[in-house]
């Protein structure tokens, strides 16, 4: 039998694995690949793509991309998850969507100018694989560790991702800034760097697994899709008695959509709206992922002391500040964003591996697990649908993304109220004080 430390180890490793996706493919070559092919070159002109017969503003149409991307994860990922539950095979759908993912991504070494359908359907493909696997990938917290033991081993996944993901990033750069050295235009250098980072993906995903257990099938229930609808029925009901739970998914739905619209757009602002050179932009995003992986564990640290919802709240406070300097930040003013994205990186892992251990406690004992992150998962998906769809549309509305994200504190504040409101159904304990 695996020991507990080896356990823990290959769950994190699945964060190294898939978080090379979330940075060379979200955050920082392909977002500046997709708005030099797209793009004129020059800064002073709104860039449109036309795609079957309607123009859109090329950041925009991105934007919409991810949406539907992320409309498909929280449409398909609840009723795999009920199949996953009743049948114990949460293990096969986290392989499947993991290669999915990566198989994808691999395949945007074929994406050019000249097929810009093609690239976004597998830029489509490639998120639907990566967010999907998460579902399966986030129920095994519960199943593997103590509630004492779940902030500190969601922050190591989380940071052996970031280390993970850095450690590729150095070696895509070399590619690209150094392309001469290779014979190889900058276009063709980053393509290289998609298909490494499919090839990342599943070769160290397949290791991940090997150690992750498959689970347990329950013989006497079906598992068919209907009973993926009882099994989140089921779910549900119990959710509807429990208030703390259903008042922190409130909160989450609203700061997650700020943080996660920041994370994707990030690269195309920077870019595209404020002028920054694709070399300070690699910078930038190198200097976040180095302090996402200090800040995932200092916030954990922050929660047992402050308790979880008390450290959550001082993210959003952050997150909000963010959002407000990055409307008033000066264009072309490279330092400036590197000031940004250190109070962006020092939150940014914090936020999102708190998140998933606090819901993890709050859940009852069950052997529902899936089901049970589904939800968290589908409140994820539908916010940053909503997050980038809205990111989009009052770009096309008002001509700057400035707007947009100054919008998003918005959705922070809403976030912050509802973490107020958990505490006061948490009732003190580990979630507000230890």
């Amino acid at each position: 039998m695996i020991s507990k430390k080896k356990l823990h180890n290959s769950w994190a490793m699945y964060d190294w694995a898939n978080s090379a996706y979330n940075l060379v493919i979200t955050s920082t070559i392909f977002p500046a690949y997709y708005e030099t092919i797209t793009g004129d070159g020059r800064d002073d002109t709104i860039d449109y793509v036309t795609l079957f017969g309607h123009r859109f503003i090329n950041t925009a149409l991105y934007n919409y991309a991810l949406a539907l991307a992320f409309c498909i994860v929280a449409i398909l990922s609840p009723l795999l998850s009920g199949i996953a539950d009743t049948r114990g095979n949460k293990k096969t759908f986290l392989r499947a969507f993991a290669t999915l993912g990566s198989l994808s991504c691999a395949g945007l070494f074929f994406f050019d100018s000249s097929n810009i359908a093609l690239g976004l359907g597998l830029t489509i493909l490639a998120c639907v694989g990566y967010w999907s696997s998460l579902v399966f990938y986030n129920s095994y917290l519960p199943d593997i560790a103590l509630p004492e033991e779940q902030d500190k081993l969601s922050a190591k996944g989380f940071a052996y991702g970031y280390i993970g993901s850095i450690l590729l990033q150095l070696i895509c750069f070399v590619f690209v800034l150094k392309n001469d050295l290779f014979g190889i235009t900058v276009g063709r250098a980053s393509q290289l760097s998609f298909l490494l980072t499919g090839a990342w993906w599943l070769g160290f995903s397949t290791l991940a697994l090997r150690g992750l257990p498959k689970g347990r099938s329950r013989k006497e229930i079906s598992g068919k899709l209907s009973q993926g609808y009882a099994e989140l029925r089921k779910v549900w009901g119990e959710m509807t008695h429990r208030p703390t739970i259903k008042r922190f998914l409130f909160a989450f739905f609203f700061y997650n959509m700020g943080v996660q619209t920041v994370m994707l757009a990030a690269t195309l602002y920077g870019k595209s709206e404020l002028g920054i050179p694709t070399e300070n932009l690699i910078v930038a995003i190198l200097i976040i992922q180095l302090i996402a992986v200090a800040g995932a564990w200092l916030i954990a640290k922050l929660s047992g002391i402050w308790g979880n919802l008390n450290a959550l709240m001082l993210c959003v406070v952050i997150w909000i500040g963010i959002c407000v300097a990055a409307y008033f930040i000066p264009a072309h003013n490279p330092m400036a964003f590197y000031g940004l994205a250190v109070a962006v990186g020092f939150v940014m892992g914090g936020i999102q591996s708190l998140s998933r251990s606090t819901y993890s406690k709050l859940m009852p004992q069950t052997a529902d697990t899936t089901s049970w992150f589904s939800f968290y998962d589908v409140t994820e998906k539908i916010a940053i649908v909503i997050g980038m769809f809205s990111f989009g549309l009052i770009q096309e509305l008002t001509g700057s993304q400035r707007n947009s994200v100054l919008s998003l504190v918005v959705f922070f504040v809403l976030g912050l109220a509802g973490l107020w409101w958990t505490k006061r159904a948490a009732k003190g304990g580990a979630l507000e004080r230890r």
